[in-house]
């Protein structure tokens, strides 16, 4: 899927399937805050495409999804290194869909998100 985003900050989808997904992003000096840091934003860009990325799978044709609300907790700054993102859907309704992802830098959990989708059909 085209994703001019994820494509700004070299953000990857390694892997998708139904009610799962892994995202990747290298940390780069591009993606750093003042603090010469990663942004807190890029982890929860991690964490949102990650849990779009866990949900498509499993869409039926003519339905998207949205994000309603993500809640987010960082626990430790990201200076360098791969930062990787696991999600899996804990719930799933007809139009509801809630999510959990953990956000990881060299093995080392970084950050942990709980997310709400909703699922609707496009309308043109």
């Amino acid at each position: 899927m085209y994703h001019p985003y994820a494509d700004l900050i070299g953000l990857k989808v390694e892997e998708q399937k139904t009610n799962y997904s892994k995202c990747l992003i290298e940390a780069n000096e591009k993606l750093l805050n003042p603090h010469h840091v990663i942004h807190g934003a890029v982890i929860y860009s991690l964490a949102d495409t990650g849990m779009g990325a866990a949900l498509y799978p499993s869409l039926e044709e003519g339905q998207i999804c949205a994000t309603v609300e993500i809640k987010i907790n960082y626990f430790r700054a990201v200076r360098a290194g791969t930062i990787s993102c696991i999600t899996k859907v804990v719930h799933r309704g007809k139009r509801v869909v809630n999510m959990e992802s953990e956000i990881f830098n060299e093995g080392k959990l970084v950050a942990k998100a709980n997310g709400t989708y909703m699922v609707f059909r496009k309308s043109h």
